[in-house]
C-alpha cells in the first residue's frame, strides 16, 4: 500500500451552492475558509461529502453559526439556516470508538465557579440535568461540542473547541442561556 492512500473515506469536504438543489455557482471547502464571499453571493444548498463543518454568517468565523455534517441540504432555509454564509470552519474528525472520550464541564458562574456538571454524552435538556438557570463558563477537555440556545438542539448554535471559556461571551453568546449540547461529529450518535 502506498503512503498516499487514505482508505475508503475521503477527507472532510463541503460544497456550498448559490441556488437550491445544488445549482448555480459553488465553492468547495476542505479546511478552514475565513472568507469566500467573492466566490458566491449567497448559499441556498449544501452537500457535505464527509466530515463536519461550522458555517458562519460573516467572514472570519463571525456571526450566527450553523453546524452541518455528512449529508445533503437541498434547501438550507428549511433547516433554519441563513442564506448569508461567508466563512466555514472544518471540525477535525473525532472517533467515538471505544476508548475515546469527549468531555465538557459547565459551570453556573463565570471563571469556572459555582455548581458544575460534566457531560461526556449529548444532552437535549442541559438545564434539567444541570439544575441551574444559566451556564456562565465551561471547559472543553476533549472533543468539539455544539451548544444550542434551546432544548432539543434548536436555536442559535456555538462551536466550542478544546479550551477554557471563562464567560459566555468567550464562545460568542449574548447570554448564558443554553438548552442543549452535542458532540460535533459526522456520525449519527443521537
Amino acid at each position: 500500500m502506498g503512503g498516499s492512500e487514505r482508505g475508503d473515506r475521503p477527507g472532510p469536504r463541503v460544497t456550498l451552492y448559490e441556488e437550491r438543489n445544488f445549482q448555480g455557482r459553488s465553492v468547495e471547502c476542505s479546511s478552514d475558509r475565513p472568507d469566500f464571499q467573492s466566490q458566491i453571493s449567497r448559499c441556498n444548498s449544501i452537500q457535505v461529502e464527509s466530515g463536519c463543518f461550522m458555517l458562519y454568517e460573516r467572514p472570519n468565523f463571525q456571526g450566527q453559526q450553523f453546524f452541518v455534517k455528512r449529508g445533503e441540504y437541498p434547501d438550507i432555509q428549511s433547516h433554519g439556516f441563513s442564506t448569508s454564509i461567508k466563512s466555514c470552519r472544518m471540525i477535525p474528525p473525532v472517533s467515538l470508538a471505544q476508548g475515546h472520550r469527549t468531555q465538557i464541564k459547565i459551570y453556573e458562574k463565570e471563571d469556572h465557579r459555582g455548581n458544575m456538571a460534566e457531560f461526556t454524552e449529548d444532552s437535549s435538556q442541559v438545564m434539567e440535568q444541570f439544575r441551574a438557570h444559566e451556564m456562565q463558563s465551561c471547559t472543553v477537555q476533549e472533543g468539539y461540542w455544539i451548544l444550542y440556545e434551546l432544548p432539543n438542539y434548536r436555536g442559535r448554535q456555538y462551536l466550542l473547541r478544546p479550551g477554557e471559556y471563562r464567560r459566555y461571551s468567550d464562545w460568542g453568546a449574548m447570554s448564558g442561556k443554553i438548552g442543549s449540547l452535542r458532540r460535533a461529529t459526522d456520525t449519527d450518535h443521537y
